[in-house]
């Protein structure tokens, strides 16, 4: 049976005239779209070609409405569970490494990287200023093809991360069962799961299809789209810390690098640094939402390879296979 239309309210409409008339426009939109139910059991609707809960589709219509962007942006873009928390860490620390003096500490050894570099859909939706105008960073899991028009009409600048889907899928699947575990909710089997990820279906997704628009954009923009593999990332971090200085605008001196600056960054980047710190152990990042989500279920392994852990081998070909099919022509081969 299917559940009915749900009431935008979660990011905080109900102030103003403008905020209401949002809220109405939107349920009538919602209404016409295709849905199905998620990984969370909760409804899922296509929009403009990919698959969101009410949630996050009331802040993509939120902010393709309202958004504007300064010229000096830099959205750290993403399909979730790729690699996120990790690239959030490293650019904060590059871009405000020339704002620490003396016993000045970064502001990741007490807050959770995604309260320093801001969603753009639940931070921004509902406060457009709810951000340090200092910091040009932002984060997003929108779709290239979904963007604000006014992101990509500008020269703001988007870095791009991408992994292995079968890591990708595995690592999105705790993350639900973490989630709902946290709220005392039953999660989805694996196997369930991996049936819906395979047709397309999770927030955000297709997942061949985000990859595609972002990597497409990046061939037409390369000055503008930074394309990474978290695989890559991994193999050689101390390289791609440099290419995102680079990247940035805010290269390492060779002074910096004499003392040790890059390392310093990867050390405290690093998944056994931020997965120990107190802030990321015990306490809560989003606050700002309804639902403020537990920092530790954003650390779980960090590791490559280990869909193998949880997947037979045949689920591991199968997704494989449809990975390939969906990127054939392309020129993108990802990690496997």
């Amino acid at each position: 049976m299917e559940s009915s239309l749900p009431s935008f309210q979660v990011l905080g409409f109900g102030g103003s005239a403008e905020r209401k008339n949002d809220a109405e426009n939107y349920n009538e939109v919602m209404s016409t779209l295709p849905k199905v139910k998620g990984l969370r059991g909760d409804d899922y609707y296509l929009y403009q070609g990919f698959w969101y809960s009410a949630f996050f589709l009331e802040g993509l219509m939120s902010v393709q409405e309202h958004f504007t962007p300064q010229s000096t942006d830099i959205f750290v873009a993403s399909f979730p569970k790729t690699g996120t928390t990790w690239l959030k860490a490293l650019t904060f620390a590059i871009l405000t490494r020339f704002r620490l003096s003396g016993s000045t500490t970064s502001s990741l050894l007490t807050k959770m990287p995604h309260d320093c570099v801001p969603f753009l859909k639940y931070n921004l939706a509902q406060n457009p200023s709810n951000r340090d105008l200092a910091i040009p960073l932002l984060s997003t899991h929108v779709p290239y093809s979904s963007l604000p028009k006014s992101i990509i009409s500008s020269c703001c600048k988007i870095i791009y991360i991408c992994r292995d889907a079968k890591d990708a899928f595995v690592s999105l699947w705790y993350f639900h069962a973490n989630l709902q575990r946290s709220k005392n909710v039953e999660h989805l089997p694996l196997e369930e799961a991996f049936e819906l990820f395979c047709n397309g279906i999770a927030n955000h997704g297709p997942y061949w299809d985000h990859v595609l628009g972002y990597w497409r954009a990046s061939l037409e923009f390369p000055e503008k789209i930074l394309f990474l593999t978290y695989e890559e990332m991994k193999k050689d971090t101390a390289a791609h810390v440099k290419k995102l200085a680079e990247f940035m605008g805010c290269s390492f001196t060779l002074e910096e690098e004499e003392e040790g600056e890059v390392q310093k960054i990867i050390s405290m980047c690093s998944f056994e640094k931020l997965s120990n710190l107190e802030v990321n152990k015990n306490l809560k990042c989003l606050q700002d939402i309804s639902i403020p989500i537990p920092n530790s279920i954003y650390f779980r392994k960090g590791e490559i390879g280990d869909w193998e852990n949880h997947l037979t081998p045949e689920m591991g070909a199968r997704l494989d296979d449809i990975m390939e099919q969906k990127l054939k022509g392309s020129g993108l081969k990802l990690p496997r």
